[in-house]
């Protein structure tokens, strides 16, 4: 039954101003969320790729079997433009001037009996009615449980295709973090559509005198699976990109994290202050080398006094010592690195039976 514009409407103006604002404050704490965390927005993952790859893949495969009609089980109603009421020969006859004689005709045939039998062919579609061995129009939840695995199959392999894109396998750290949220949405999405086919009302059909009155309610609800499959694999993989590069849903690293970072930094540091070492203590030891570094610093020493004697950089350098520059806290800065950097020594006054050394 269709909602009156109306009732919308109304409902949007009575929720919109208390839900708007709680909206946009729940977006823009996503979107901070990772500055408060404390991590930078990055490129996607090679491993959260793979699972986008799957669940972008899988996703289109839904869409295409809800947008193509030639995925779909033929509806001969339909098909040959017939009412309900029409008699079955002449339905077949019309269905045999279109297209060639399929396997299922016969069966179908068999099945419509009566107006009960094509309602059921409304609902379920025409592989349960030509396939069911035990079911008959006199038990219409026969047919519901005939169809009810054939329902369930896109919605468990759409469950085995989440789980495994959502795996440490293929996703990496990235995806279990979705992986409880995306199998209970899954099992709703199949509890919903069980629950739609089971409490249709088929015999709403029965009053439909045209064509286009009649509600294809198997036709329509296979569509809405499928696109709702796509739509919610799209929405995981969205939600997934978001996650994986910081953009959204980003949570602080862990001290373990933190700790291993900051020990990674220190030893890369005292990786390259033990590579300039060695470059020194082999400059000092050879002495080619040696003589090659007193006299770049001879060099050096007696350029920089030839030019710090012209008359401009004496001017320049006075000029910046009495208007431009504070030699006092030059200095003062200057004496706290070296006390920060350098080891300092305390020790008491001299006889004392102890002395302290503390590095500062």
């Amino acid at each position: 039954m269709a909602i009156p514009w109306g009732t919308i409407k109304s409902l949007l103006l009575f929720f919109g101003p208390i839900l708007l604002p709680k909206a946009i404050s729940y977006y823009r704490s996503i979107r901070a969320a990772p500055r408060a965390a404390g991590v930078a927005v990055r490129p996607i993952p090679p491993q959260a790729f793979r699972a986008l790859v799957v669940l972008a893949a899988t996703a289109l495969i839904f869409f295409l079997r809800a947008a193509v009609p030639q995925f779909a089980p033929e509806n001969v109603f339909a098909r040959t433009q017939s009412r309900l009421q029409i008699p079955t020969d002449v339905l077949f006859n019309r269905l045999s001037s279109l297209r060639a004689p399929a396997a299922a005709d016969q069966a179908l045939r068999a099945k419509f009996v009566n107006l009960e039998s094509r309602l059921l062919y409304l609902q379920f579609g025409p592989g349960v009615l030509a396939e069911c061995p035990f079911c008959s129009s006199e038990d219409p939840r026969s047919y519901f449980y005939y169809a009810l695995p054939a329902l369930l199959v896109p919605h468990l392999a759409n469950l085995v295709t989440v789980s495994l894109a959502t795996s440490d396998l293929v996703a990496g750290p990235h995806g279990p973090k979705w992986r409880a949220t995306a199998a209970v949405t899954c099992g709703l999405a199949a509890a919903l559509d069980v629950y739609l086919a089971s409490s249709y009302n088929y015999q709403a059909n029965a009053r439909a005198t045209r064509l286009a009155d009649v509600d294809m309610f198997f036709w329509a609800a296979r569509r809405y699976r499928y696109l709702g499959l796509a739509a919610l694999d799209s929405l995981l993989a969205f939600l997934l990109y978001l996650s994986s590069t910081n953009r959204a849903f980003a949570a602080p690293p862990s001290a373990a994290a933190r700790v291993a970072a900051v020990t990674r930094q220190l030893q890369a540091a005292k990786s390259r202050l033990n590579a300039v070492g060695i470059v020194k203590n082999t400059a000092t030891r050879d002495e080619d080398l040696r003589a090659r570094v007193q006299a770049y610093w001879l060099h050096e020493g007696r350029l920089m006094r030839e030019v710090m004697e012209e008359r401009e950089v004496v001017e320049g350098v006075n000029d910046a010592l009495q208007n431009r520059v504070n030699i006092q806290d030059i200095t003062r800065d200057a004496d706290d690195y070296a006390l920060n950097v350098l080891p300092r020594m305390e020790a008491v006054v001299p006889g004392s039976a102890t002395a302290t050394t503390t590095v500062g």
